[in-house]
């Protein structure tokens, strides 16, 4: 299975952001429409997409026209943020996303993994793994769950869920480099890819994530603060 590099797409307030250390109110880069840099980065290349509904991940009101918008582009498209219930679930992969990424609602109520993937299929469904101190923190990362990567990987992936998407939270929005053992404790003690995403800053992170064993790295900050291109991300995939 090649390494994927995987554009990301995060909305707040109807905007496309980039938010440094996932802090509401700590933006770095605020766009006005999401649809269009969704497509530029189809055009520009990219197959897959991560799309996260931030006001959903804190709670808010959803942005759930654009979202659903965002679903039917000619992508493989996951979404994730403030995904809670079965109809969420079902209403995302009815409309066109192909992977839906629980958070908070899997860490409370980890059978949900379960019954998800048995009704949608493993492939569908990825569980975030957002970790700061080595736990695993929830609600838009503003509780600590008390639980280790390791620990809540393992159960998910005895669960059935398809794949792994493991944000290192310390690094996340801040292009400081990433931490390849960190990263590495989580994907060698699970048998089910992982995608990483923290910390991205220049071309050498996605060589160092490649090392670790991931499945495919998300990238939001660097390719839109022009540190590289996504073109750029691309060709160093192509010479793993």
């Amino acid at each position: 299975m090649p390494f994927e590099v995987i554009p990301a797409v995060d909305i707040k307030d109807g905007r496309c952001v980039q938010l440094v250390g996932g802090v509401p109110d700590d933006v770095l880069v605020s766009l006005e429409d999401p649809l269009a840099v969704a497509e530029h980065w189809i055009t520009s290349g990219a197959d897959h997409l991560h799309v996260i509904d931030l006001d959903g991940a804190f709670g808010k009101p959803r942005n759930l026209k654009l979202i659903y918008k965002l679903a039917k582009l000619d992508a493989f498209v996951e979404v994730g943020g403030g995904i809670r219930a079965y109809e969420d679930v079902a209403d995302l992969l009815q409309v066109g996303a192909n992977r839906v990424i629980l958070g908070t609602a899997a860490v409370r109520d980890p059978t949900i993994v379960h019954n998800m993937s048995r009704e949608f299929g493993s492939e569908s469904i990825m569980v975030a793994v957002d970790a700061r101190g080595g736990e695993v923190l929830i609600e838009g990362w503003t509780r600590s769950s008390g639980l280790r990567p390791q620990e809540l990987g393992l159960i998910f992936q005895e669960l059935g869920a398809g794949s792994l998407l493991f944000t290192d939270v310390e690094t996340e929005g801040r292009m400081s480099g990433v931490r390849g053992d960190v990263i590495r404790a989580l994907v060698e003690y699970v048998d089910i890819p992982v995608i990483a995403s923290g910390g991205i800053g220049v071309l050498d992170d996605i060589r160092a994530i490649a090392r670790t064993g991931a499945a495919g790295v998300v990238i939001g900050s660097a390719i839109y603060t022009g540190k590289f291109t996504l073109n750029e991300a691309f060709n160093i995939v192509s010479d793993l």
